[in-house]
This record gives C-alpha cells, sequence and structure tokens, in this order.
C-alpha cells in the first residue's frame, strides 16, 4: 500500500544487494559547469576522469575496502563508456599493475589519457560492460542506438532502465556493483517507492554525486529470478517408522545372538 509504514518479510533468494556508483567526475563536468552546453558536445560525450575523478576514485576505493565491501561483490557491471570504465576499475579493479604479475591487466597504463597506473585483475570480481546501462542515447553516424536529432526522452530512458534491471535477474550473482550515470540512475530509481513511505522514496530517487556509493535490496516480486535458495533445508523426517522415540525403541527388530 502506497505510504505503508509497516514491515514486511521476503524470502532472501528472491534479492538482490545492488551498490549504485555514478562516476567519478569527468572533463565533460568540468566544462559544464561553466557551461552547459558542452554536455552536448560530440567531442566530450565519452569523456575520460578528471584529476579531480582520478583522487575521487582512490577515495572511494580505500572506503568499499576498510568497510569490507570489496570482499563481497560478485559482479561489477559499468556503462561502456570510458569515465564508468575507469570509475569501476579504479574502485572495484586489483593493486597498481607490476611486473612479474601473471594476469592481464584490466586497464593498461595511461588508458583514455587517465596518466594512470595500470590496473590489476587479481583477485578482484568479474567486470562486464552493459549497452543497457550507459548515458541517454542520442543519435549520430557512429552509435546506432542513438535517435535522430533527439536526446533520448525520460520515459524511454525510465523503460531501459527496468529492462536493465530485468536483465540482473538473469544473472546469478547476488552481490551487483553498478557503475553508471547520473540521467540512467535518476529515471530507473524513479520506478521505485512509491510503495514506501515518502522518506524512503526520497532516500531512493535523490540524485547522485560523482563517485557517490548507495547499497539497496531489489526484491524480485514476478518471478523474474527462478533460482532457489542455497540456505534453505526441507525439514525431512528420517527413513523408519513415524513413532514417538519410546515406542519406535520397542518396535525396533531384536539383534540375533548366533554366532
Amino acid at each position: 500500500m502506497a505510504g505503508s509504514t509497516g514491515s514486511t518479510l521476503y524470502p532472501s533468494h528472491r534479492c538482490k544487494t545492488l551498490h549504485l556508483v555514478r562516476h567519478a567526475q569527468g572533463i565533460h563536468n568540468v566544462k559544464g559547469e561553466n557551461d552547459h552546453k558542452e554536455y552536448s558536445s560530440p567531442e566530450l560525450f565519452d569523456a575520460h576522469l578528471s584529476p579531480l575523478g582520478w583522487e575521487q576514485v582512490s577515495n572511494l576505493r580505500k572506503h568499499v575496502h576498510k568497510c569490507g565491501l570489496a570482499k563481497k561483490i560478485d559482479l561489477v557491471v559499468t556503462s561502456p563508456l570510458l569515465r564508468t570504465m575507469q570509475t569501476a576499475v579504479g574502485v572495484f579493479g586489483g593493486e597498481s599493475y607490476t611486473d612479474g604479475i601473471n594476469v592481464p591487466p584490466l586497464m593498461v597504463e595511461n588508458a583514455g589519457n587517465s596518466n594512470h597506473l595500470a590496473i590489476s585483475s587479481l583477485n578482484c570480481p568479474r567486470f562486464v560492460a552493459v549497452e543497457k546501462c550507459r548515458e541517454r542515447l542520442i543519435r549520430s553516424d557512429v552509435d546506432v542506438l542513438w535517435k535522430a536529432d533527439v536526446r533520448e526522452k525520460d520515459e524511454d530512458l525510465a523503460s531501459r532502465g527496468m529492462s536493465f534491471i530485468n536483465w540482473l535477474w538473469t544473472r546469478e550473482e547476488k552481490e551487483i556493483a553498478i557503475v553508471t550515470h547520473s540521467a540512467f540512475l535518476s529515471h530507473t530509481l524513479s520506478n521505485f517507492g512509491k510503495d514506501c513511505h515518502p522518506t524512503i522514496e526520497a532516500e531512493i530517487c535523490k540524485s547522485f554525486a560523482n563517485c557517490e556509493l548507495r547499497s539497496m535490496v531489489l526484491v524480485d516480486r514476478s518471478m523474474l529470478g527462478l533460482d532457489s535458495s542455497n540456505y534453505n533445508y526441507p525439514g525431512k523426517i528420517p527413513q523408519g517408522l513415524d513413532l514417538p522415540s519410546d515406542v519406535a525403541q520397542e518396535k525396533q527388530p531384536e539383534k540375533s545372538h548366533a554366532n
């Protein structure tokens, strides 16, 4: 019921924990703060992180390791744009890549004009880049997902967000970090919270700052995820007589004393 203040229960295997992250500051954010039109500049569409953005990444990385979240993440899903991938790898990737580590790097040195050391894939979760959670779409000659001369409508962006949420239910992972964009987060989360107390709805739907992380529990109310629980145990009756223990003991066959 809308505005409900009561508690409820839900089976844990029909829930996932999502750790939502907006990318760190990109060079488009720096220019866009001075002139909002810069956000629509084709040259800045796939912007890389600014020096301040990399500082934000470093601070969030320290946080997820200090609070223990880094060890819980099963999967990192990122938009395929450079600023989100740099943020995802910088926060949830392995340590700086050094000679002698016999694993491929998640990010090579100076990737995307980052002036950043290579980042190792050692001891980190799986990463996957997904088109469904990328920035608002616009048409261009090189991007087939963009529409003719107009930016993606708010309702279309919200619908794409729900398609992405439904895709998450096809995954077996339970603790998922998602690194994406402010508009995608805003319009996707606007689909939720209407059955909660207004304070909770406001908490769900409020805007994200650069490199902000917010954790939420996603509940499957539509049976989209059909996996079973690894923890549930059916209380089975042991084989044998279903009798009180003292009666069952009397019914046990006598042991033979023959040699």
